[in-house]
């Protein structure tokens, strides 16, 4: 199941950076906006610039604050679904085709931010080809919804509800 966000693609507010911050347990860098909320209200994705502000190329779109979200998605990794996920779009044109669509979806979505031409065809989590990070696609699928990434969309029906016992940190 995926909470219902909030807000999504909004300027991250003081607070929302805070949270952030406290997330992360280090300073945010480069973000542009909050992609997507946790029902608690605090961010779980924020949409980063393709620029980090020091000008290092910076080629995750989304990505997941909420440590609850990144250890979930964490343990499918450690389980084997990358290997499986890859696996599995080497014999089934439609989700290769999904899955190459997402990558384009991903890379049109960053280059209304800003082109960088270090990264211009990567965009992230192993796409077109492959599975190399769940945290990209959940976080791809959790910003853009339902339909946009096939195996984002399967990520996120397989994680529990890492927003059931509240707010992962206390913003300020």
């Amino acid at each position: 199941m995926t909470p219902d966000g909030t807000g999504g693609r909004e300027p991250p507010s003081p607070r929302d950076l805070d949270a952030v911050r406290a997330q992360l347990g280090r300073p945010p860098r480069g973000v542009h906006a909050v992609a997507h909320r946790c029902p608690c209200g605090l961010p779980d994705v924020v949409e980063t610039e393709p620029r980090l502000p020091d000008g290092t190329p910076f080629p995750t779109l989304f990505y997941v604050t909420c440590p609850r979200l990144a250890g979930a998605v964490g343990t499918l990794e450690a389980a084997g679904l990358m290997r499986d996920m890859t696996d599995r779009l080497g014999g089934d044109e439609r989700l290769a085709a999904g899955h190459a669509a997402a990558h384009r979806a991903y890379l049109r979505r960053r280059d209304r931010l800003g082109e960088v031409p270090e990264i211009r065809d990567v965009s992230a989590g192993g796409m077109p080809s492959r599975v190399k990070c769940l945290h990209v696609l959940a976080g791809h699928a959790l910003a853009e919804g339902p339909g946009v990434s096939p195996l984002g969309d399967e990520t996120l029906r397989r994680l529990p509800d890492w927003w059931g016992h509240g707010a992962c940190v206390t913003a300020s």
